[in-house]
């Protein structure tokens, strides 16, 4: 790759001295400011390419905007997930408490705050609400998913005297925040859109990990422990869990080592069929009298290949809609077992809107904070065009345009999938 593909993009200047309470007085490496040339490699590998890096997030011992005269907003689009409020409360606090920052701003509804009919919602955010918020679910701001209109978002921006604008949302989010950036640049305002990286699925591109999905998975595990104490309860009962994952089986996969009960894990990266000698039917018919139970866990974007061709349906983002995988699989299984005389019970599980409804939890909670407190680091200090991530355990700024080039998938041939296969002990669901 070209290394100036991860270089990051600049409002204006950093002219003036911080204003951070904390940092640069000398209470230990953790609270000093990070240098503008301070780098994380992107392969960590001798012999990896050494240009090759992401600047290394953190405060700056220089600012572009003065706390006293600035605006800042905040948002949150697509679907909810673990974390939303604290990512939100983690970033006022950071411009309130340590910049100074008198004037911040939520957006209700994501992009559609920002748009005609909807922008009189937009309210000074309160130090008190923003405290209480933090370890609760949902979002406190609403969230949408919709194509913006980012001619009018910026008009809106002007209009309100927006200075940063911090959007807390996936894929879709960012690309409308690349998008606003764009706008921002043709028109030669001087505003900051910075982005914090919100998706269960955990399939940003050069992000290891966002915010969500380890809360995600803890309670992801507890439906399949549930799936499992059903299944063993049952005559040949069957535990059929789906998980969030459209395209990256991320959740699905981790979920399924930490419950240690999954018997079978379908996600997007790996195909498999049902019918035939090597399929899941088979499979199941080989396995039901000799334990007398089954776990399946299923992405719910994974055996997409199956389904019976219908219309092609996307969401208000654009993204491309699947469909349930999680109700063909259980009425495909019940149909064959049945034909084939085989007594069952299947037990079927969807725990996705109680996942995403679900406040952060204490691991989480810590990641949703620094990530808060890196974004707003980083707008104050006049960086745009860009998310807050982590790489090789180091908080970094990724441009936008990298980190929606694609999407992060789970590797078929790596560490993670292998210990996936040795935990179910599942073999190749196909000939």
């Amino acid at each position: 790759m070209d290394p100036s593909a991860f270089q990051v993009a600049r409002v204006r200047p950093a002219t003036l001295p911080s204003t951070h309470r904390f940092a640069g007085r000398g209470q230990g490496p953790s609270v000093t400011y990070t240098p503008d040339d301070a780098r994380v490699l992107v392969d960590t590998d001798p012999n990896g390419d050494r240009r090759l890096s992401f600047e290394r997030a953190g405060p700056r011992e220089r600012i572009a905007f003065d706390p006293a005269r600035c605006t800042a907003a905040i948002l949150t689009s697509g679907g909810l997930c673990p974390g939303l409020n604290a990512v939100i409360s983690a970033i006022f606090m950071s411009l309130h408490h340590h910049y100074g920052v008198k004037r911040i701003l939520g957006v209700p509804n994501g992009y559609a705050g920002l748009m005609p009919g909807r922008s009189r919602g937009i309210r000074p955010l309160d130090r008190d609400e923003m405290k209480a918020i933090a370890r609760t679910g949902g979002s406190v701001l609403g969230s949408a998913r919709l194509q913006p209109d980012v001619r009018a978002i910026v008009d809106t921006l002007q209009a309100y005297g927006i200075d940063m604008l911090f959007c807390i949302g996936g894929d879709g989010t960012q690309r409308g925040a690349h998008a606003i950036y764009e706008e921002v640049t043709r028109r030669g305002l001087e505003i900051a859109v910075v982005g914090v990286p919100k998706t269960i699925d955990n399939d940003i591109c050069w992000v290891e990990k966002t915010f969500g999905f380890e809360t995600a998975a803890s309670i992801a595990r507890d439906a399949i422990i549930a799936a499992n104490t059903e299944a063993e309860a049952a005559i040949n009962g069957i535990g059929l869990v789906k998980l969030m994952g459209r395209d990256s089986g991320f959740i699905a996969a981790e979920a399924s080592i930490a419950a240690a009960d999954v018997n079978y894990c379908l996600i997007p990266e790996v195909p498999f069929q049902l019918d035939g000698p090597h399929g899941l039917l088979a499979a199941l018919e080989e396995r039901l009298p000799r334990r007398g139970h089954a776990v399946i866990v299923v992405a719910e974007g994974a055996g997409q290949h199956l389904m019976p061709p219908g219309e092609e349906r996307r969401d208000a983002s654009g993204n491309l809609l699947h469909q349930d995988i999680g109700v063909f699989l259980r009425d495909r299984i019940a149909a064959h077992l049945t034909a084939k005389g085989i007594p069952h019970a299947i037990k079927y599980i969807d725990p996705s809107y109680i996942i995403r409804a679900a406040p952060a939890n204490a691991s989480d909670q810590v990641f949703c904070t620094m990530l808060g407190h890196a974004a707003a680091h980083a707008a104050m200090s006049g960086r745009t065009d860009m998310i807050v991530g982590s790489w090789n355990g180091q908080l970094t700024h990724v441009p936008i345009p990298l980190a929606i080039q694609g999407r992060r998938r789970v590797d078929p041939q790596g560490e993670l999938w292998r210990t996936v296969l040795e935990t179910t002990g599942q073999g190749p669901l196909c000939d």
